[in-house]
């Protein structure tokens, strides 16, 4: 039993070490709660039950992120060593780390690997456990920025657009109410496969429907109660800024999105205002759209939403 416990703790255990601060008590603050959840995670995978959390420093809303992701899909990660840099956010008093690797039982080989970007405060207590976007979008975002304050809302965009997608994996309703205007314009698009009887060949029929922000979540509350598993990736993400308007932001993206019943790969479009503050950013406007038109033809830049299509009223 011993040499069996051991192998165990040496099988399982990884080990975070966390670089560029200049803090050394919350360096290694930060190392052992990211070191203790994913070890958690390991041996719950192993054995096939639920995560402990009783030696990791986390606050209630990422171990809710943890818990709804976990019951969609176990997850363990592979890497016994993992060195990454602290990188400090935008309020001043939180960090996070980017680029944790974790692959998941339940989904196809290919989808199974996802990279977490993990969020801590100023004592080392886990506050966000997301999804991350991909590294060329996160660099693309970043690449583009005119000045300070441009750079500061792209990093809070990105870290909204992460938490949005993680939503949906999580069913996290509460966040989706919070980061939606009351007023918010949302077109929801179905794909239906249609065959064409005389030809016997089949088509795309692509049903768009216009909704407010509570029809679109009494809805998307069935789907969630409908699903065991959602699965949404974002790809191609482009942050663009009002010309004129500076607190406004379009973000454009490609969405590939599945769940237990149904699939759909298209372009999402969401409207952003920071007019309220940095602090308080909403979504007016979400569209989406498919990637190709009825025929399967692939849309051009032209066709895609974006905001160019938008006229903003004071």
């Amino acid at each position: 039993m011993l040499v069996y416990s051991l192998s165990t703790k040496a099988q399982y255990r990884t080990e975070v070490v966390v670089t560029d601060l200049n803090n050394e008590v919350l360096t290694n603050k930060i190392q052992n709660s990211l070191s203790n959840l994913i070890t958690a995670l390991n041996n719950a995978y192993a054995s096939n039950s639920q995560p402990s959390f009783a030696a990791v420093s986390i606050d209630a809303s990422a171990r809710k992120s943890v818990e709804m992701i976990w019951s969609g899909s176990p997850f363990r990660c592979e890497e016994t060593d993992i060195v990454e840099p602290a990188l400090k956010l935008y309020s001043g008093n939180e960090y996070e780390v980017r680029n944790i690797p974790f692959v998941f039982k339940n989904f196809p080989q290919g989808s199974n690997i996802k990279e977490f970007a993990v969020s801590f405060n100023t004592s080392g207590v886990i506050t966000s456990f997301r999804v991350t976007i991909d590294n060329n979008s996160y660099r693309s975002i970043f690449n583009d920025r005119n000045d300070v304050s441009d750079l500061r809302r792209r990093q809070i965009i990105l870290n909204y657009v992460e938490q949005f997608r993680t939503a949906y994996n999580t069913k996290d309703l509460v966040f989706l109410q919070n980061v939606f205007s009351d007023d918010a314009l949302i077109i929801t698009g179905k794909v239906i496969k249609t065959t064409a009887e005389t030809m016997n060949l089949s088509t795309n029929k692509i049903v768009y429907t216009k909704k407010t922000k509570q029809q679109y979540l009494a809805d998307l509350k069935r789907v969630f109660n409908y699903n065991k598993r959602i699965n949404i990736e974002f790809s191609d993400i482009k942050v663009v800024r009002h010309p004129v308007k500076n607190d406004w932001y379009g973000v454009q993206l490609f969405q590939n999105y599945t769940s237990d019943r149904y699939h759909d790969e298209g372009f999402l479009f969401l409207l952003w205002d920071f007019t309220a503050g940095d602090d308080r950013p909403q979504i007016h406007v979400r569209v989406w759209q498919p990637d190709k038109d009825a025929f399967g033809k692939p849309l051009t830049n032209d066709d895609i939403f974006g905001m160019d299509d938008v006229d903003i009223v004071d």
